[in-house]
């Protein structure tokens, strides 16, 4: 990008725009625990409008944006595709991608009210981006290969 103050801008977006993603990835599994634990109507529906606006709305737009505003950054500095640590970080965002698409059919699930699974799997599912965003941190700032 031959203006660098655009291109600090479109980094900034990016980050916010992974920000937003996390948020989501590690509130709808949180959201899954508390409805994995409820029995009540009035709590299940409302838990299934929460899951969905979360999915919809903010984790799926936050997961686009900052793909395509982190393949904008590759496309405008090529050369980061020759570094280890970026390959590995492309890697771990398709690995993040499957894990949201996966949040999706566990929504899907508990829309059908066809959950069988106890709040202690979807406190371990809570963890893998945890697990991914600490990975991605550490290959972007400190390059160890």
């Amino acid at each position: 990008m031959e203006n660098y103050e655009l291109y600090n801008w479109l980094k900034a977006f990016h980050i916010i725009f992974v920000v937003t993603w996390f948020a989501g990835l590690f509130y709808l599994p949180r959201l899954f625990v508390y409805h994995a634990m409820t029995s009540d109507r009035i709590s299940l529906d409302r838990f299934k409008v929460m899951e969905r606006k979360l999915f919809i709305g903010i984790m799926t737009p936050g997961g686009l944006l900052s793909t395509f505003s982190g393949l904008w950054l590759l496309v405008e500095n090529k050369a980061l595709l020759q570094l280890g640590s970026m390959q590995v970080k492309i890697g771990l965002i398709l690995i993040l991608w499957i894990y949201h698409i996966y949040c999706g059919k566990l929504l899907a699930t508990f829309k059908k009210d066809k959950n069988t699974r106890s709040h202690v799997f979807y406190r371990w599912v809570n963890e893998i981006p945890t697990v991914i965003l600490i990975s991605v941190v550490i290959l972007i700032v400190v390059k160890p290969f």
